[in-house]
């Protein structure tokens, strides 16, 4: 049974779904959607992530509606997100931190960064 912890990654974009994926998957189980309805769906099924990387701009359900979802649920409220964004204005990075984002990555970034980042967040 693999015991790893459970990383979403939600991004529009397919390659860096897989770039997240190939850098993520030596200490995390990965599972990779391409926009925020697909992802908050999953959810619902009963799938519980131990941490959640989600891209701001995704169509037909944003990162912002996204996480105001899952943060409405008591039982999603608690996972830990990173944000991803091109957008590198800190209003942005504010706005995602009074929604209870853990941290926010601006595109394109080093992906390193995020497996350190997820290590710190899982307590991995």
């Amino acid at each position: 049974m693999d015991r790893r912890h459970k990383v979403l990654c939600i991004d529009d974009d397919l390659a860096l779904r897989k770039m997240m994926e190939n850098f993520l998957q030596e200490d995390f189980k990965v599972i990779t959607l391409g926009d925020g309805k697909e992802a908050l769906d999953w959810i619902q099924l009963g799938n519980i992530p131990d941490l959640i990387v989600c891209d701001v701009n995704m169509e037909p359900m944003d990162g912002e509606e996204f996480v105001k979802n899952i943060q409405s649920g008591e039982l999603f409220k608690y996972i830990p997100v990173i944000m991803l964004s091109g957008d590198e204005e800190s209003k942005t990075r504010i706005k995602f931190y009074k929604l209870g984002v853990k941290n926010f990555l601006t595109k394109p970034f080093n992906p390193e960064e995020l497996v350190v980042l997820a290590k710190l967040l899982t307590h991995n």
